[in-house]
């Protein structure tokens, strides 16, 4: 008897006769399908030169000769060649991935230049803005110091103006008394000169 589960396969040859007994018959009623090479087999038992094997839902007798427990080198040259196929076909998807992401990486290549000169035009105008401010930051201390001095200047021209009109003032009152000392004395001079006219005549 065979261990479960081992299997076989038909052999280089012409397609194989699957009987319903372990025997050749003239009559060719015990045939019940032919298999081709490579097809793979469950094996069930084996007596007398026979094998009885499954295949698909069909279970029946072959001739062990015809049969191999390593796939035929016909069975291995085709799936070498789907194996190629599949492998090409994968080198071709590979390829043309390959193409698109070497694509995609001069795309990102390029945004990445226009982002660092973007940058480049940021940073620029964050240090023109940043310089603008601290020139209107001195701009408004200059103005701020010269409001001061206006103002300082204000007060130093009132303060004028009011020396001036204070002595303005006194000046006009000086020449006020002056003019009455004045007066006071061509009053007494005109009163005594002629007094001492007249003594002297008599």
């Amino acid at each position: 008897m065979a261990s479960a589960q081992s299997y076989v396969y038909v052999t280089d040859m012409v397609d194989i006769p699957m009987r319903s007994e372990n025997k050749i018959q003239s009559n060719p009623s015990n045939l019940l399908r032919m298999l081709p090479s490579g097809t793979k087999l469950e094996i069930l038992s084996t007596e007398s030169g026979w094998t009885k094997v499954k295949f698909e839902k069909t279970t029946g007798w072959m001739i062990s000769r015809y049969l191999t427990s390593k796939p035929p080198a016909q069975a291995q040259l085709e799936k070498l060649r789907q194996t190629y196929n599949a492998n090409k076909l994968l080198i071709g998807k590979q390829s043309k991935r390959n193409a698109e992401l070497e694509a995609q990486v001069k795309e990102l290549q390029i945004q990445a230049t226009m982002l660092s000169v973007q940058t480049s035009k940021s940073q620029a105008e964050k240090e023109h803005i940043e310089q603008v401010y601290k020139d209107a930051l001195k701009l408004e201390h200059s103005n701020e110091k010269l409001k001061t001095e206006a103002l300082q200047l204000k007060t130093e021209i009132q303060l004028l103006q009011n020396n001036n009109t204070a002595g303005q003032e006194a000046s006009s009152r000086n020449w006020f008394i002056v003019g009455a000392i004045v007066l006071f004395f061509g009053f007494i001079m005109g009163f005594v000169f002629p007094k001492r006219s007249n003594q002297r005549r008599f």
